[in-house]
């Protein structure tokens, strides 16, 4: 098979990609900036933009009053403003809009703008909202058994608190817009987003015109990691008013420290937890109460908030269990999207129950997840109703003990940690089952448009969008293989809503499974008109019957008829052929994925069409002095069903789990009293580097497992790795605990840091 690399591979190192900065602009251009709040919270009482205004190179200083349309670009909920009004909510929310020649002149203005507020006392933790009821919608529950009977009957409860930490998403380019005003109400939006159809919703409604006079286009993102979902709506706002206003064309752009302060982050939450199990670590009922903290505005917290309920079990059965969700609203930039998209968070609480089962019984904490993990018959259903079809716990069980040497490496762990005092070492072997679909039911739909040329060449275009990780790759290989020609005959256009209207966001790891699906559907309607022309042209008798025409096949560049495969012409004659003939080279396609549902008044439903399982070992080195870790290895093995591209996948999994590294380890927000970020460039915020890569990193792909009904049989692989990233996580905790030979519980959370670390150890210490 020929090996296919990432398509803007060359491009990206010879800096020929070009991304929204790089677009050439002419004279007119104008550069945007926003004036923000200095404050977390409170009223404005006044304003003077005059000497602002009055700066030569100023072409406008706007306000919410100077927005044409409706002042919100709220994605669900329009809880959201675009500009301040009367009072700030947080500390970088946006209050002014400022159009300039340049940079310069435009941060000058800034300077020149007075501004007086009255400050008020901002809530900036859970415990807070939680202590004021500020809830920023109703609750959510999930509820299957009857808990209370369970307890009753338990031999074993444990109780307590988890604290789940944020993280920044730190994708290489900032947030970035460009917009160019075009004749009457048409504008044009270039836009970094991971969701153009949004974009194009949220400026039609700011700008007071309809979605048909927008056109977004996006050929790809210097990364997004849920970042660019609903984020990108903001900068795209703030740039189309601005382009209007002038009628000029204006581009916006993030510093990085701007990025970091004004932007959104993965939810932090607050985990109550209370499980009960037998003598054998058998779990019979966990309750446990989720609470977010979701910022000043509700953004997608709810539909992240409801994915980490559905992802509360991981990947055990748990016959009696009640999840509650809690969203709380605080004085801090609006929580987003980010990679697992709640699912981490919600893991989280339950391989912290697993680990201390295992502790209190003291068993193996591995044992405990195989005697818990979800098999088959009775033992196969959530909490929410849905049954765990294809389950590759057990294969992936039993491949990666062996591969990774799990019991001996146990014990040498066990002997190496009875010899040394100050130096330990940690191992932990941890699952994942994430569900594959968006939970929101219409979102799991997507469109394609497929040209091919009269020379054999092949134009595709699709709602997903490129944001590094290989999507426009598989797309291409997927058109190339339903074609039967070479992956260099095909290639893919940037993502424009006036090609492919109506899109979903590329998230949820759905991008490859809808889209590959919505352009092989347009494939197969053209080969249906392609087969019918060519069987003609044979002179096949019936050609117009369905039968012959479906004995036409397109593979290795040829169409022939499998009956008499000297009836053969090359793909490019035969597309040239068909266009003689006046047969349509030109189709729309579409899919939707079937089965998926769900009731949220009932909490029960089908919301996932099938799910994605993996497995990690981590093994670290502690110092217990300094609370520094060394990742010695990593063994991975995940499940991709039929792997469209096994390079990229595999650097999606390495990827993810070295980005969920650093939210359990290293990456952690740090506000002061005010609200003010205090982490918010790379010299403060500590993201992953080579050095925590592990020092042996095995990753590989589960084999012979193929995803029935999906795009070539792949699975979804975005997301699903990051979550892998928790072994690491209890594999600390494991070295933390031998410090007292695994007699008492750490106190722990996430995310692991040196701080936290030497605080747990000190702790136990005094027991």
């Amino acid at each position: 098979m020929k090996k296919i690399v990432h398509e803007s591979a060359k491009y990206h190192v010879t800096g020929e990609a070009v991304y929204i900065d790089d677009m050439l602009v002419n004279e007119q251009c104008l550069h945007g900036v926003l004036y923000t709040s200095p404050i977390a919270h409170g009223k404005i009482k006044s304003y003077d933009l005059s000497a602002a205004k009055a700066l030569s190179g100023i072409h406008a200083i706007l306000t919410y009053k100077d927005i044409p349309g409706h002042n919100q670009m709220g994605p669900i909920f329009h809880d959201e403003v675009v500009l301040a009004e009367d009072k700030v909510e947080f500390i970088g929310q946006a209050i002014f809009l400022i159009a300039a020649e340049n940079e310069e002149i435009a941060e000058e203005a800034k300077r020149l703008i007075k501004i007086e507020f009255e400050e008020l006392e901002p809530v900036l933790t859970i415990e807070k909202s939680m202590e004021l009821g500020n809830l920023i919608q109703p609750p959510r529950k999930i509820e299957t058994g009857n808990i209370e009977e369970a307890f009753k009957s338990a031999k074993n409860i444990i109780e307590d608190i988890l604290y789940v930490g944020g993280q920044e998403h730190w994708y290489l380019e900032t947030q970035t817009a460009l917009c160019f005003p075009g004749e009457g109400q048409e504008i044009k939006v270039y836009s970094s987003t991971q969701n153009p159809s949004e974009i194009q919703a949220i400026v039609s409604e700011v700008l007071g015109i309809s979605k048909m006079q927008v056109e977004v286009d996006m050929r790809r993102m210097g990364g997004g990691f849920g970042g660019k979902e609903s984020e990108a709506n903001h900068i795209a706002a703030w740039t189309a008013i601005l382009a209007v206003n002038t009628k000029r064309p204006v581009k916006m752009r993030f510093f990085r420290d701007e990025d970091q302060k004004i932007t959104g982050k993965r939810h932090r939450f607050l985990l109550k937890y209370k499980a009960a199990f037998d003598n054998d670590g058998i779990i019979s009922a966990i309750d446990v109460e989720q609470s977010t903290d979701a910022g000043w505005a509700t953004d997608l917290t709810m539909s992240i908030l409801e994915r980490a309920m559905m992802h509360a079990e991981n990947s055990y059965y748990i016959p009696n269990m009640r999840i509650i969700g809690n969203a709380w609203r605080t004085n801090l930039p609006s929580n987003t999207a980010y990679r697992g998209f709640g699912g981490p968070q919600g893991m989280a609480g339950m391989e912290t129950i697993i680990d201390r089962i295992a502790r209190k019984l003291k068993i193996d904490a591995a044992e405990i997840r195989f005697r818990n993990f979800m098999g088959m018959e009775e033992r196969n259903t959530t909490p929410y109703g849905q049954k765990v079809e294809n389950n590759r716990l057990f294969m992936l069980w039993e491949q990666i003990r062996k591969t990774s040497d799990y019991q001996n490496r146990r014990k040498k762990v066990d002997e190496f940690n009875a010899k040394n005092e100050f130096v330990k070492r940690g191992l932990a072997l941890t699952p994942i089952k994430f569900g594959i679909s968006f939970t929101t039911s219409f979102l799991n739909q997507a469109g394609a448009l497929v040209h091919v040329y009269n020379d054999g060449t092949v134009l595709v275009s699709h709602g997903g969008t490129e944001m590094g990780q290989g999507l426009n790759t598989k797309i291409k290989q997927v058109a190339a293989l339903e074609f039967g020609i070479d992956y260099d005959k095909v290639r893919v256009n940037s993502t424009n809503t006036a090609r492919v209207p109506n899109t979903s966001p590329t998230a949820a790891s759905s991008g490859t499974d809808m889209n590959g699906m919505a352009v092989k559907n347009a494939v197969d309607i053209l080969k249906s008109r392609i087969s019918e022309f060519i069987a003609k042209k044979f002179n096949i008798e019936n050609a117009d019957s369905k039968s012959k025409i479906e004995n036409i096949v397109f593979e290795n560049d040829t169409v022939f008829d499998i009956q008499n495969t000297n009836r053969r012409i090359s793909f490019k004659d035969a597309v040239s052929a068909s266009y003689l003939g006046r047969v349509s080279l030109s189709s729309t396609g579409f899919y939707k994925t079937p089965g998926v549902h769900f009731d949220r008044a009932k909490g029960t439903g089908n919301p996932f069409f099938y799910f994605a399982f993996g497995m990690s070992v981590s093994e670290i080195e502690l110092d217990v002095l300094t609370g520094r870790t060394k990742f010695l290895r990593a063994d991975i093995l995940h499940d991709v069903g039929e792997s469209i591209n096994p390079d990229i996948d595999k650097g999606q999994v390495e990827g993810a789990f070295i980005q969920g590294v650093g939210w359990v380890t290293t990456e952690e927000m740090k506000y002061d009293g005010k609200g003010n970020l205090l982490n918010h460039s790379p010299d403060t915020y500590k993201i992953p580097s080579i050095q925590d890569i592990p020092e042996i990193f095995n990753v590989n792909l589960l084999q012979n497992a193929p995803n029935p009904n999906t795009i070539r049989r792949s699975k979804a692989v975005g997301e699903p790795p990051f979550m892998l990233a928790f072994s690491t996580w209890l594999a600390i905790k494991d070295a933390i605990s031998a410090v007292t030979n695994h007699e008492i519980e750490p106190e722990f959370r996430i995310p692991a840091t040196n701080e936290n670390i030497l605080l747990a150890i000190e702790k136990i210490k005094r027991f």
